[in-house]
């Protein structure tokens, strides 16, 4: 190599490695997005010498209320651990609609609780489509896609939302009525070639609820007609048989394997018996979001180096999981327990721990625990996923 070869390439190695420096040298100076900030930056809400808490009541919030209607939320403002996943519970009165919006920085997952909702979704290419909701069905937008949330029918509805994107805020959404109400005139009658007082008595500022009649019963034909987009948005969750049936407890579960769309989103509803418990497990590539939609759970959280934490969510609050901490759910109310749970992959993946007992030899246990191999002998042969309240005793 020549000297000025030579010369050009320490030169540049020196540069590498100062901006090297720079980006490893704060972890504040990464943002999310960046795959340091999840990789190789020691997150500093999460290398304290205690665990932080995370839970949030999240019905119990302030949010935004209007009437009968309401969006309350859970970022990492009420929320700091939640860097992965946003969520929202949002509440609609008869006859009033989320209004036509998107979402610049987040895909929607979102689950149906109570009540019926009409969605409509438009795509790049002008792709739409339109769905009426029930309790137990879900859907998926991807991030930027256009939408609007109808209230069906004469009860109000309420869904819970989530979002693949901890820093995204709900109130942050890009709504036509704000968009529209703040563009000149002259550019709006341009736009649409009509004349300027076609827009004297728009909205000036954000409608964000917008109340109107009730919606007719079959959904009224889209101005440019029908245009089918290749993947639904619609997936009826609770109305397929349950992905595991154990003695304690039931797991709903969808990702993209069987809704295509859900590229960014996995999304489940845990069914609980009175004691039982969803095992000790982790899951190696997703943040876990849960929402308490029945009864009491103990959520436990082990984050490596002695530190351990347990809160006890009610009907309502939120708990999050980064991703590949251990942890379990156990019902410790007086009845079932029922848990939505949102992972922010399109894939899903976990490991339990008495299935990593089970996948080694006795004698490699009993070297890790200074046990004899005998104990081991004794441990289930298999993953046992749900736990019973009828287990061994002590």
């Amino acid at each position: 190599m020549s000297d000025i070869r030579r010369r050009d390439f320490i030169a540049g190695a020196a540069s590498l490695a100062a901006a090297a420096a720079v980006t490893l040298g704060s972890p504040r100076e990464v943002g999310a997005g960046d795959a340091s900030f999840m990789n190789n930056v020691p997150d500093p809400i999460l290398s304290g010498d205690d665990l932080p808490t995370f839970k949030f009541a999240l019905e119990k919030s302030e949010g935004r209320v209007s009437g009968l209607s309401f969006a309350k939320e859970a970022t990492v403002r009420q929320l700091p651990i939640s860097k992965g996943i946003a969520g929202v519970a949002m509440g609609l009165a008869p006859g009033v609609m989320r209004e036509l919006h998107w979402h610049a920085t987040a895909a929607e997952w979102a689950f149906v609780q109570d009540g019926r909702v009409r969605t409509t979704v438009t795509g790049p290419g002008g792709y739409e489509e339109t769905n009426d909701f029930e309790p137990g069905d879900v859907w998926y937008f991807p991030r930027g896609h256009a939408h609007v949330l109808e209230c069906l029918g004469d009860q109000p509805c309420h869904f819970i939302l989530m979002f693949d994107n901890g820093y995204f805020s709900e109130f942050g959404t890009f709504s036509i009525t704000d968009w529209i109400g703040h563009v000149p005139k002259p550019l709006l009658a341009k736009n649409f070639g009509l004349p300027e007082s076609t827009f004297d008595g728009f909205p000036k500022k954000e409608v964000y609820f917008a109340k109107g009649a009730l919606p007719p019963a079959k959904p009224a034909t889209p101005g440019q007609g029908w245009k089918l987009p290749p993947l639904t948005h619609k997936y009826r969750l609770l109305a397929n048989p349950p992905r595991v049936n154990n003695k304690g407890g039931r797991l709903w579960l969808v990702d993209s394997t069987l809704f295509p769309i859900s590229t960014t989103f996995t999304g489940a509803v845990l069914e609980l018996d009175r004691g039982a418990m969803r095992e000790l497990h982790w899951h190696p590539t997703a943040d876990e979001w849960q929402y308490v939609l029945q009864g009491q759970a103990s959520v436990t959280l082990f984050g490596s180096g002695g530190r351990y934490r347990a809160e006890k969510l009610e009907q309502g609050d939120v708990g999050y999981i980064p991703q590949g901490y251990g942890h379990s759910i156990e019902n410790v109310g007086s009845g079932t327990c029922r848990v939505l749970i949102g992972f922010n992959s399109g894939i899903y993946e976990e490991i339990d721990l008495s299935e990593w007992i089970a996948s080694n030899p006795p004698d490699v246990l009993a070297t890790n625990f200074g046990q004899p191999a005998a104990v081991f002998e004794k441990f289930p042969r298999k993953d046992v996923f749900i736990a019973p309240n009828d287990g061994p005793s002590k």
